[in-house]
């Protein structure tokens, strides 16, 4: 087995752990482990809200989680010889859940802290505990389903440079301060969610620059230019993926691990969230950045992954759900609406809309966006494989 270098201890929180890790991004983080180039090692992770959620059947930690928390992440980790502008190389050679803590969460975030893809909806709080048992998940929440995971990172990548940084919050500050997003946007979840100092964990950042770094650590909320916060259900087990560099020694980050996931993750907190464990292999291809004309990570995805083969495919269009206004091509609305429709249909088969919204969220759904030409309507689709319930839902 690789030898654990980031370990945790689940009783303590991110701050306490013998080694610390950390909840913003910011170059001058330092790292708290040093590999070289072709070592193979393991990392261990908490779950993105640092144990807030509990496994009962209340939902009164979801509603009260505190979001400045999220997400705590093991690392920063240093590779020897790698510089700015090269490409770290990074293969998920394992993923899994941590000895004893077998179970996961997914949960329905209250309208008035975070809220969600279909908050609108969807306003109060809900939660789902999942029993985690070698491949499948099944929870006493959700009856009736049962499927194979596709364990991966929720969030792993390379710290930024200081100019990135800069960038990041320059841009995301003047889209808060438009005060407007397009015509649909509603005002929960807000626009962006910027510098907080509030319950910022730096890791081993000395005492003197702690405020600084606080005051301008970009949160790990969206994926960006690095990788961060993408939930990609596919970069599991196998994958292989190039981060660009920007900082001396990569200051690679992980954490947010996710048992399963549905494409777009809708209810937000809507993987199946877990602590556990990655076993990692890093390389690195010099000068890679100008090479391959990297702005964004790439990657290969592993061969391990459910092989469902019979879906039920739910389209939806850019159509406001509420209003009946017409949009213009827009994909995000559309998906909204595969997923209504999906949700409305599982309705007929006694789940709550509560279930149905969490399912999908944390399901081996696959989304995908089918048609972006034929004007007015954008079109996307929502897959959803049948062999997870244990009835017949294929209308007849």
């Amino acid at each position: 087995m690789p030898k654990t270098l980031f370990k945790i201890d689940l009783t303590k929180s991110m701050s306490k752990q013998e080694i610390p890790g950390h909840n913003r991004w910011h170059p001058d983080i330092p790292a708290v482990i040093s590999v070289k180039p072709g070592d193979v090692f393991r990392i261990e992770c908490k779950d993105w809200t640092d144990g807030q959620i509990k496994n009962d059947d209340n939902p009164t930690d979801i509603k009260d989680v505190k979001l400045s928390v999220v997400h705590v992440l093991s690392g920063p980790i240093h590779v020897e010889g790698v510089e700015p502008g090269d490409i770290l190389v990074v293969d998920l050679l394992d993923i899994g859940t941590l000895p004893g803590d077998e179970w996961g969460f997914t949960g329905i975030f209250d309208r008035e802290n975070g809220g969600g893809f279909l908050t609108d909806h969807y306003p109060k709080p809900a939660k789902a505990i999942w029993d985690l048992q070698g491949i499948f998940a099944s929870s006493r929440h959700i009856p009736g389903v049962k499927f194979a995971g596709i364990p991966h990172p929720g969030l792993i990548g390379c710290a930024p440079s200081q100019d990135l940084l800069n960038t990041w919050n320059r841009r995301e500050k003047a889209l808060v301060d438009k005060g407007v997003g397009p015509a649909w946007k509603p005002a929960i979840p807000p626009l962006a969610a910027l510098p907080n100092p509030e319950n910022a964990i730096l890791g081993r950042v000395k005492p003197a620059d702690f405020e600084r770094i606080a005051a301008e650590g970009a949160r790990t909320v969206p994926p960006r230019e690095h990788g961060g916060n993408c939930d990609i259900k596919n970069l599991s087990k196998g994958s292989r993926i190039f981060f660009p560099v920007y900082v001396s020694g990569g200051k690679l980050s992980m954490g947010d691990i996710h048992f399963s996931q549905g494409d777009g993750e809708i209810s937000f907190c809507g993987a199946i969230e877990m602590s556990g464990f990655m076993d990692l292999h890093v390389d690195v291809i010099k000068g890679g950045m100008a090479k391959y004309a990297m702005v964004n990570p790439i990657f290969k995805p592993g061969p391990v992954e459910p092989r469902y083969s019979e879906f039920l495919v739910f389209e939806g269009i850019s159509v406001d759900e509420f209003t009946g206004e017409q949009y213009y091509l827009d994909a995000h609305v559309s998906y909204r609406r595969a997923c209504l429709n999906a949700i409305a249909f599982l309705k007929k088969f006694g789940f709550t809309g509560e279930q149905a919204y969490m399912l999908l969220s944390c399901a081996p759904i696959e989304g995908r966006l089918s048609g972006v030409v034929d004007i007015p309507n954008a079109c996307c689709t929502l897959a959803l494989p049948t062999a997870i319930f244990d009835k017949n839902i294929v209308p007849v």
